[in-house]
């Protein structure tokens, strides 16, 4: 039986997607802080309309040292 993909394929295949995370990446560093912050409003509206509401007492404490050190790292980048 004849193999789906040879080993060349494979690493032009693994090569190519490596292209595109390094593009991804390099847009991401791009993309400003007010835009990501309209793209996360975005996506937590989007959970709370599906019902995906985090109330645990435990996450909330977690989610909100993970704001605070967001905001210190963004205000030491300045």
């Amino acid at each position: 039986m004849k193999p789906a993909m040879t080993k060349a394929q494979a690493r032009a295949w693994k090569r190519g997607w490596k292209l595109v995370n390094e593009f991804e990446r390099e847009e991401l560093r791009k993309t400003s802080i007010e835009v990501k912050f309209r793209q996360l409003a975005a996506m937590m509206q989007s959970a709370f309309a599906l019902g995906w509401d985090t109330s645990a007492p435990a996450e909330l404490k977690a989610i909100r040292a993970m704001w605070v050190r967001l905001k210190k790292a963004h205000r030491d980048a300045r």
